[in-house]
């Protein structure tokens, strides 16, 4: 890159700078830089929204295995069993 061992990183930030307003036009930058800031500030709240949804995540409480499902009457049936085996 020729332009940047000629100029250097400060110059090309110039360059960029001078070719921002000459695209945009001085009257326009304000709100370009408004909307530059929104973005900032609504990817930042969105970064602390899903920083505080993790952490209540780690908070609760973890599930323990589900409850078991009632059953007929089960001892009849391991009785009989009982019956069958010594028999």
């Amino acid at each position: 890159m020729v332009v940047a061992e000629i100029f250097g990183p400060d110059g090309l930030i110039v360059i960029a700078v001078v070719a921002v307003v000459l695209l945009f036009g001085g009257a326009k930058l304000p709100k370009l830089a408004r909307s530059l800031g929104s973005a900032k500030g609504e990817f930042e709240k969105g970064l602390k929204e899903g920083a505080k949804a993790d952490a209540e995540d780690e908070t609760e409480e973890p599930k323990g295995p589900p409850k078991a499902i009632e059953r007929g009457n089960d001892t009849a049936s391991t009785e009989s069993k009982r019956d069958e085996t010594t028999a």
